[in-house]
């Protein structure tokens, strides 16, 4: 899709539920124009406010959902800002589960105006079920005690961090918003259960023996909607390292407050458990912590308590980047 974005906020009002825009503007900055709001929403990004009208003169090309609300649908109240973007001259591009082509005033508009529609939430292409073939290359995944943990923020600090040294090191994407960050990917919680292990096989294929794919997880093993697709992109994947995210101060997972946040040691030992079934060298090599609701005298207790039980480094991906994690990786794998 054309970038700069118009990224639309809805009418949402927490944070967590504009991830996608709130990614994009992380580590994307320079691709971000404004951001548009409709009745109801409070969340800010510190983006202009822009009408699609007024984003269109400033350069804008494309309008992007950048909501990733529960069932990923698109309600009725949004209706008339995609439609105004569109004749504004914006293209349209989402990560939900409804597609924008199957909106018939959406639809229409689009035809009528030479509009483009990017579904990226709905893959292109067909998976064959996962071989469990050991593939040459070098492959990280990130995993994770809850959904919304960082998982995705790790992976892209790990890229970054490898390939400011040198590493050969490539950023796969698992969901909308590492896709609209990435430019490619495969949204896996579209993909059938059955081939959600071929999409990953499929995501990093073979490579050169010193090339790392750094792999965006999605869900926990320990969440009762989301585990399936954490295990599919687990044997998939062949992970050789594992980085396992974390929120200290999180007691409950995220929608789910029946459902207590897996003890981390016990997740790094099942995840392994799990990803030595097709990679039998599968191993734990750092953990990312999420801070953003934490003080800093809670981060330096975690940070400590954390390295002393399992024994790996542990840093949040955006207060203090990943390079002592990619430090560990580099004593195992040498260049």
């Amino acid at each position: 899709m054309l970038s700069p974005y118009l990224l639309f906020l809805g009418d949402v009002v927490e944070l967590a539920a504009a991830k996608t825009a709130a990614g994009i503007l992380q580590w994307r900055p320079e691709f971000c124009v404004g951001q548009i709001r409709v009745a109801g929403g409070t969340v800010d990004l510190g983006l202009p406010e822009m009408t699609p009208q007024v984003a269109a003169q400033k350069g804008a090309k494309t309008m992007i959902i950048g909501i990733a609300n529960a069932g990923g649908f698109i309600p009725d109240s949004w209706i008339p800002t995609l439609v105004a973007a569109l004749e504004a001259g914006l293209d349209l591009a989402a990560g939900m589960h409804t597609r924008l082509a199957d909106l018939p005033i959406i639809r229409d508009t689009a035809k009528r105006l030479g509009r483009t529609l990017h579904d990226v939430r709905q893959p292109t292409q067909t998976f064959p079920p996962g071989n469990g073939r050991k593939r040459p290359g070098l492959r990280l995944l990130t995993v994770g005690t809850d959904c919304a943990v960082g998982k995705k923020y790790a992976a892209l600090a790990i890229e970054k961090s490898m390939r400011a040294r040198g590493m050969k090191a490539d950023f796969r994407a698992t969901g909308q918003t590492g896709i609209f960050i990435s430019g490619r990917g495969v949204a896996v919680d579209s993909v059938v259960a059955d081939f959600i292990s071929g999409a990953a096989e499929w995501l990093s294929p073979a490579n050169e023996p010193d090339h790392w794919d750094v792999i965006e997880g999605q869900g926990t093993l320990f969440h009762p909607a989301y585990a399936g697709v954490t295990l599919g992109l687990i044997h998939g994947s062949q992970p050789d390292a594992l980085v396992v995210c974390h929120e200290p101060v999180r007691r409950q997972l995220v929608g789910f407050d029946h459902y207590p946040v897996a003890d981390l040691e016990e997740c790094i030992a099942a995840t392994t458990r799990a990803a030595r079934l097709t990679n039998p060298k599968a191993r734990a090599v750092g953990v990312a912590i999420n801070t953003s609701r934490m003080t800093e005298a809670q981060i330096e207790d975690s940070i400590a308590q954390i390295e002393r039980q399992t024994g790996l480094p542990c840093r949040d991906p955006i207060r203090h980047g990943m390079d002592r994690i990619v430090d560990h990786i580099q004593t195992i794998w040498p260049a």
